[in-house]
């Protein structure tokens, strides 16, 4: 942390003679015990210095004019930010005799200044004799008081000890033993002079002693041997390495100055290199540098001091130069000619191996050899490789050879390396060597032939299965022709054609859809054998693609579209599920002459046109059939529905036609209508259905009593005969559903079921007409009328609900009377049934009865039955 202000450590007080000399040691102070740590020292005043110890010094002479003088050390802490400050005061001491010291009493004059003398030289590994002095040192002071000298540091009491010592009373400096300079440079010690009682009169003194360099040691290369490597036919100068040395003596002189030399070279011959002496750098001497002459160079090489002259010292070393290849020459065949043999068809077979010498390095890029077919194989039929073991060519046959064809072939090969050629200067342009090769075919009896061997046949898509799209055929290669040979397609393949055995015809066997199963890629590869009549075998290939057809009708997308008062035009745009070219562009027409005066179709591009139109025409819903057709002449009809509204936006248009629909939908209120309506019917069937059961009706068929049943009509013709498929006529009331029902008012209910079920069919009873009663021998029946309130229920209920149905669909909205009809009172106690039993018309066999009738009903009766 950095102080921001500097705290006064200590106080230190000096008393010193009022006149002090240029370095004169003024005291001591303890600096680690204000600041351990202290990295900086300065004195506030120039006159005095601190060294590192604490000792204080003056810079120069110094009088104390007054009686005290002070002065700052400010000490510092770089890396701790911390500063701290001592204040030093001098004061002049008193006068003192010093007889008491010494018995003279002469004052001593100082003439000359032997503290400090230059700093002393010492010849490294002297002879001596030792102990050798080779410095003295001399206090001034030494005339007024009594002077010992002593000496610290390095080559005395510090490591390495023992090299040097100083006499106490003459300050000489004496060398004990000889000194390495390459071990111990220079000393640097500390000479004291103190009086008797420890007093020090001088500033300690800080001397040299310099071991002067003797050259005893003999330079040397920094490795040994050293390797180079250098391309052959460089050229001359190129700079193939440089060699260094060192040397342990002293440097900058003499004896560190090296030279360079080479001694000798092996092989011995022409100078192939030469060396810069100063730098130490090997050049290319020769251009003519061949390695599959001489691959290797050894030179001997020499370095020596003190300049290269004779006497200095010197140390050999050994230099390996290697020479790099260079594709500097071409591979050239063994053998210019070749023979070898061949059976026809054979395929993917070696038969034969050709080799070149090549005096490049082996199993490098300017020895591998790369061979070519340069003539003879415009079909590649054989194919050449090099085998990486042993640099031979491989020529392989990769295509079957015809014997019938060609019974012989001849090839030129040719063979280069994969490096590129690097001519020498020197050298004359490589040539390419080149060798041929003759092969002979051999003819073996082989299987079928087709041709071509691939047979592409197009389908147009859909075709009709069964039809021929083609003949693939092979022919012997023996004879020529297909005499013989039968046609077969194998298994486990795309199931879409047939081949005729004998003829080879191609027939489809199925309808081939693009958009179908297997048939979606469009084509199918299909392999078919040919067999001869020794039972040899060739394959030929079918590829069976399917064109895309015209399959499909072109449509208008949206068909519904609204116009508002703007009159703006409206867009049909349409597509087609065929490729090109049986889609767009589409042809648009208006098929009804009528529409076409008032309506315009604008062509807008491929797939769309512009509906518009023309003319005034009032608001409402047009319909306009449009045709379609693409481009391959497929028409497709399109019902056009416009609604012509007077809106400004079609959303309007939308809105208005939302209220239209919403007041035609059923209320709440007439379906609550409807459930109290059928509520109210089935109530009356309940009553009816209680009627019923109070007791047994007898019906007689009798002559006599019909006029108690007939109601006089005026008519007197037969009615129109009405075929409403929404009327549902009378059926017989005992045999298709209609029941009497005779109660004390005397009124009677016809029930219909339009189908023919009764009520005994439903509850599973037996099945009686009036008919079979009338066959029985006149004789009556009791009527079968009595049910419970659930079969009622049951079997009336869904059927009242039809009728009901019906009866809003009715365009007119009124009741059918077929459905429930009321017969007024007649008479009293009528044996005969209803007159409803004559107007049945799906039984005319079982009304035979009405023969016998008496005359006054044979107009009724014709009026009720078809003839």
């Amino acid at each position: 942390v950095l102080s921001f202000c500097c705290e006064a450590c200590k106080k230190v007080t000096f008393h010193v003679p009022s006149e002090l000399e240029a370095d004169t040691l003024v005291g001591r102070v303890d600096l680690r015990e204000c600041l351990p740590s202290v990295e900086f020292i300065s004195s506030s005043d120039g006159n005095f210095k601190i060294l590192e110890d604490g000792s204080v010094y003056t810079t120069s002479a110094v009088s104390l004019s007054a009686e005290k003088k002070t002065f700052t050390i400010l000490l510092k802490d770089i890396q701790e930010h911390v500063q701290k400050k001592i204040h030093v005061s001098l004061v002049e001491e008193e006068k003192r005799t010093h007889k008491t010291r010494h018995a003279r009493d002469t004052v001593l004059k100082r003439t000359k200044r032997n503290w400090g003398p230059i700093p002393s030289v010492m010849i490294e590994n002297s002879l001596g004799p030792f102990p050798l002095q080779i410095q003295q040192v001399q206090s001034d002071t030494a005339q007024n008081y009594t002077i010992y000298y002593s000496a610290s540091g390095p080559g005395i009491d510090q490591d390495p000890k023992g090299f040097f010592y100083i006499e106490k009373e003459t300050g000489n400096i004496f060398a004990t033993r000889a000194v390495d300079r390459e071990q111990y440079p220079s000393f640097q010690i500390i000479c004291f002079a103190t009086t008797p009682d420890g007093y020090s009169p001088e500033v300690p003194l800080v001397h040299t002693i310099r071991i002067e360099d003797d050259n005893d040691n003999a330079p040397y290369f920094t490795q040994n041997p050293f390797e180079f490597f250098v391309s052959e036919n460089s050229r001359t100068g190129a700079v193939v390495g440089k060699v260094t040395a060192e040397d342990r003596d002293e440097p900058f002189t003499l004896h560190t100055m090296l030279k360079y030399l080479i001694l000798s070279q092996d092989p011995p011959g022409d100078r192939a290199f030469y060396v810069n002496s100063e730098t130490g750098e090997i050049h290319v001497a020769s251009p003519r540098l061949d390695r599959e002459r001489t691959a290797l160079y050894n030179l001997a090489m020499e370095v020596r001091d003190m300049n290269g002259q004779s006497f200095g010292l010197c140390s050999t070393g050994t230099v390996v130069i290697r020479i790099q290849d260079t594709n500097d020459n071409a591979p050239c065949f063994k053998q210019t000619q070749y023979e070898t043999r061949v059976e026809e068809n054979r395929v993917n077979v070696e038969i034969l191996r050709v080799s070149v010498v090549d005096p490049d390095e082996p199993n490098s890029p300017s020895s591998v050899a790369v061979y070519e077919i340069i003539r003879g194989n415009d079909d590649r039929s054989f194919e050449i490789t090099t085998d990486k073991n042993t640099n031979e060519g491989i020529l392989c046959v990769v295509k079957g050879l015809d014997y019938e064809t060609t019974k012989q072939r001849s090839l030129v090969i040719t063979v280069r390396n994969e490096a590129p050629y690097a001519l020498a200067p020197h050298s004359q342009q490589l040539s390419q060597s080149t060798s041929s090769v003759i092969v002979h075919v051999l003819d073996v009896d082989e299987g079928p032939v087709f041709k071509p061997c691939h047979l592409r046949i197009d389908v147009k898509e859909c075709e009709e299965i069964g039809t021929a799209i083609g003949r693939y055929v092979a022919e012997d290669p023996e004879t020529g022709n297909s005499e013989g040979i039968c046609y077969r397609i194998p298994p486990s393949q795309c199931n879409w054609i047939s081949i005729d055995e004998k003829s080879g015809e191609v027939r489809t066997i199925k309808v081939l859809d693009r958009d179908v199963g297997e048939m979606r890629q469009g084509q199918c590869n299909i392999t078919v054998l040919a067999i001869d009549r020794n039972g040899k075998t060739g394959t030929g290939t079918i590829q069976v693609v399917i064109q895309p057809g015209n399959k499909n009708y072109p449509r208008i997308i949206k068909t519904d579209y609204i116009i508002c008062r703007d009159r703006k035009p409206i867009c049909l745009t349409a597509q087609d599920a065929d490729e090109d070219p049986y889609s767009a562009p589409f042809v648009y027409h208006i098929t009804d002459r009528s529409l076409a005066s008032s309506w315009k179709i604008i062509r807008q591009n491929d797939n769309s046109v512009c509906l518009s139109l023309m003319g005034d025409m009032p608001f409402g819903i047009y319909n306009i059939p449009v045709s379609v057709t693409d481009n391959g002449g497929k028409v497709g009809e399109c019902n056009i529905k416009v609604n012509y509204c007077d809106c400004a936006t079609p959303t309007e248009c939308n809105k208005f036609r939302q209220l239209a629909n919403g007041n035609v939908t059923l209320g709440v209120w007439a379906i609550l209508a409807m459930i109290l309506g059928s509520l109210l019917l089935l109530l009356i069937l309940i009553t009816i259905c209680g009627c019923c059961g109070s007791g047994v009706m007898h019906r007689h068929v009798t002559d006599d009593c019909a006029n108690h049943n007939l109601i006089i009509s005026n008519t007197e013709a037969p009615g129109e005969e009405v075929m409403d498929h929404n009327i549902i006529p009378l059926q017989n009331t005992c045999d298709q559903g209609g029941y009497g029902i005779k109660t004390g008012d005397q009124q009677t209910f016809e029930m219909v079921k339009g189908r023919g079920h009764t009520l005994e069919s439903v509850k599973g009873g037996g099945h009686q007409t009036l008919g079979s009663v009338k066959e029985g021998g006149g004789q009556t029946m009791m009527d079968t009328c009595r049910y419970s309130y659930s079969e009622w229920h049951n079997f009336t209920h869904p059927r009242l609900g039809e009728k009901v149905h019906l009866c809003r669909q009715d365009e007119e909205q009124k009741h059918s009377e077929d459905y429930l009809l009321s017969y007024n009172y007649e008479g009293k106690g009528s044996l005969a049934g209803s007159v409803g039993c004559c107007s049945d018309q799906h039984e005319e066999e079982a009304l035979d009865f009405l023969d016998q009738l008496e005359p006054k009903f044979r107009t009724l009766a014709e009026t009720c039955v078809k003839r």
